[in-house]
């Protein structure tokens, strides 16, 4: 492997030479072409950890995710990753797996590493990392949560709320049942079910509430206790895996979905479409996010925070399917 001493010896230049031009620092025009021919001859990649110390402005970006299995994480990053692949961008991915205190230290860890922005799967913000990423003098970009003063990626969450009670309403179910996650996670534990709540209630519809986690097998093992008694005819799921996980215990216990019991989620994932009937849900537009974020985080590399909206959200739109019925 070619080393930074290899190239210095080859252009009889010095290693500091070398490390300015790979910099984008001050080199002669002669210099600079006589290490370009050999950068290119050689093949040589830099190595992009090391510069990133070493460099005013960084190319590489932190981003930080809430845990490895979300299908939804995972579609973003692929939208993130199309731009940053586009634009020669590194990005350094930490997991903070749905811990505060991890997402706090992961903050800390990226910072050190000096990259040059971080994206922030947010999930939970309290007021300690509130502070962190307002105090941050590095850029912090959130995706999914909105923190006021902070660049801040969100979906229609309340609106998908409302999409999916009215899709309930317009089947003539009114007694409604919502699957929920604890309200530390303001999207997807307290927007989406507000609402839902708001037009149900709007429509003289009743609403119960079970809060469940994230996990499919969790939410499979919620509703083998509360479908036998629930007098809902119509389940709302804060999530499509919470929503299959649901579907499995309903074919457990041979509840017939639609014909007994309406079902839907939130998100779009295409998992959704592996289990019959295909499940109703709310279509996010992950990627689309990912390439929303990228290109904002490579406009602030370029530019900095100064023209920099506060907050971006984008649409959803309903996704019907078989799983829910009128009554």
């Amino acid at each position: 492997m070619v080393t930074l001493n290899d190239i210095a010896k080859m252009a009889n230049v010095s290693k500091s030479t070398v490390s300015r031009y790979l910099n984008n620092g001050s080199v002669s025009q002669k210099t600079k072409e006589k290490l370009d021919k050999i950068v290119q001859e050689t093949g040589y990649q830099p190595n992009a950890m090391a510069q990133s110390l070493k460099a005013t402005k960084s190319s590489m970006v932190g981003v930080i995710i809430p845990r490895y299995d979300s299908p939804s994480t995972n579609q973003v990053l692929q939208g993130i990753d199309s731009v940053a692949y586009e634009k020669d961008i590194q990005l350094m991915i930490t997991n903070a797996n749905l811990d505060l205190e991890r997402t706090k230290k992961n903050i800390s860890l990226l910072q050190r590493q000096k990259v040059g922005a971080i994206i922030l799967f947010a999930t939970e913000i309290d007021d300690e990392l509130a502070n962190q990423i307002k105090s941050s003098k590095m850029p912090i970009l959130l995706v999914g949560q909105k923190l006021e003063n902070s660049p801040s990626f969100i979906y229609q969450d309340y609106e998908a709320g409302k999409i999916i009670a009215q899709h309930a309403i317009d089947k003539g179910h009114r007694k409604l049942l919502f699957v929920g996650v604890t309200e530390s996670d303001y999207a997807v534990g307290v927007l989406r079910k507000k609402g839902f709540y708001d037009v149900a209630e709007r429509n003289g519809a009743s609403v119960e509430f079970i809060e469940t986690g994230f996990s499919r097998s969790y939410s499979y093992e919620k509703a083998l206790e509360f479908l036998p008694k629930t007098a809902a005819t119509y389940i709302a799921a804060a999530t499509d895996h919470i929503a299959i996980g649901i579907s499995n215990a309903s074919a457990e216990l041979k509840i017939s979905i639609p014909d007994e019991l309406s079902l839907s989620g939130f998100g779009g994932y295409s998992v959704t479409q592996n289990v019959f009937p295909h499940i109703t849900t709310v279509n996010y537009p992950f990627y689309k996010m990912g390439e929303t974020v990228m290109k904002k985080v490579v406009q602030v590399l370029n530019q900095g925070t100064e023209n920099i909206d506060d907050l971006t959200e984008l649409q959803v739109d309903l996704n019907i399917q078989g799983s829910t019925n009128k009554i």
